[in-house]
């Protein structure tokens, strides 16, 4: 196996080869370590797929270099590097049956029949049980999570250095989702292949990541453990693109011990924290579960409830409204009444608070210690 290196990684596409354009990759740098498996995330067009193709090789850096176990591989090319790709559409070859897909490697390399079987039996053996039974099927007459089991198959054949995945279960339903990816999960596991995951579905990239890369137009936002994203983010954006629902945002101003909206609204803050934020506009942003609520008038600010949204399978409920001039997700009891009114004031131990205008973080409440 390999570890990865990127070291100042910048990859313009030539229609952006303009005066003042943005790179599609602007100078990355990163470590992704042996073994371990990294998930991608990020809005369309932030650089994701292209970050994945330039590790494969199949994109060429206009700038800096990439490392394999130290190695430097920037001018090898795809072929050479070990590598074991798996993209959203499978690319198995139709014509073929799922043992034909995972042989095709040993034929073009002219390896010799006792070479196949033998490589081909111990990855029957490591995809468990009712893999043997695809070997024989035409690729057109499997589903869709069978097909991707030969593509992850075909990949682990050949022992790659590194996985590299593009958005692999997208294509599949949401149940037949869920249950591919705890699969796909077990086997890197296993296999201990260093991955890198790219995915749109922040659920998927925290059940598949060890780590987690958030980008945003080319660059690499912060790359941690979702812990450390959630609960640490380096920056608004981070904040609230992780966790579901999203974090709640409300423009406002210190003036010495009080928070003002921009309705005109205010709490007062703690002494220590006040002390520690500058005065005037910031960020303050409180997740779900950072919220007091009350149902009585009390410290708390009303907030007008559009519905409160019942998540039974979660056992928990969550009031949605408007506070502030701001969307409002509030976690609330699962039995909580329906109401058109609730009384808010945030936990400042958990609340989060930004610059205005940089949105780096000012105040986050850090990794609580639960055990």
């Amino acid at each position: 196996m390999s570890s990865v290196q990127l070291e100042n990684v910048v990859k313009y596409y030539d229609s952006a080869l303009l005066p003042g354009a943005a790179p599609a990759l602007d100078h990355i740098t990163l470590e992704i370590r042996d073994g371990e498996t990294v998930s991608v995330v990020g809005p369309s067009g932030c650089g994701k797929s292209t970050l994945l193709k330039t590790i494969a090789g199949l994109e060429r850096p206009d700038a800096g270099r990439i490392f394999y176990n130290q190695t430097e591989v920037t001018q090898i090319p795809t072929q050479e590097r070990g590598i074991g790709m798996i993209f959203q559409d499978y690319a198995l070859y139709p014509n073929r049956e799922g043992q034909g897909n995972l042989s095709y490697y040993f034929e073009v390399r002219k390896k010799t029949e006792e070479e196949k079987q033998q490589r081909l039996k111990e990855t029957a053996e490591m995809m468990g049980i009712g893999f043997d039974l695809l070997l024989s099927r035409q690729v057109d007459t499997l589903s869709g999570g069978e097909r991707q089991r030969v593509g992850i198959a075909r990949c682990i054949v050949r022992d790659p250095n590194v996985f590299l995945m593009d958005e692999p279960i997208s294509n599949l339903d949401a149940k037949l989702r869920e249950r591919t990816r705890v699969e796909m999960r077990r086997l890197l596991s296993k296999f201990g292949i260093t991955t890198l995951y790219v995915t749109h579905d922040q659920q998927e990239a925290i059940f598949m990541g060890d780590r987690i890369i958030v980008m945003r137009a080319g660059r690499v936002e912060q790359f941690d453990s979702f812990d450390a994203l959630y609960y640490t983010p380096a920056n608004l954006f981070v904040a609230s693109l992780i966790g579901t629902p999203p974090i709640s945002v409300l423009p406002a101003e210190r003036d010495g011990l009080t928070l003002r909206l921009h309705s005109g609204d205010s709490w007062t803050l703690p002494e220590a924290l006040a002390h520690t934020l500058p005065p005037g506009r910031l960020r303050l942003a409180v997740r779900p579960e950072g919220w007091l609520v009350a149902l009585q008038p009390g410290d708390g600010l009303a907030l007008n409830v559009t519905h409160i949204e019942r998540l039974y399978t979660e056992r928990a409920a969550f009031a949605h409204g408007q506070l502030g001039g701001a969307a409002i997700n509030a976690l609330v009891p699962l039995d909580f009444p329906d109401t058109r009114q609730v009384f808010l004031q945030p936990d400042w131990e958990r609340s989060y608070v930004f610059h205005a205008d940089n949105e780096s973080a000012l105040h986050v409440p850090g990794v609580p210690d639960l055990f």
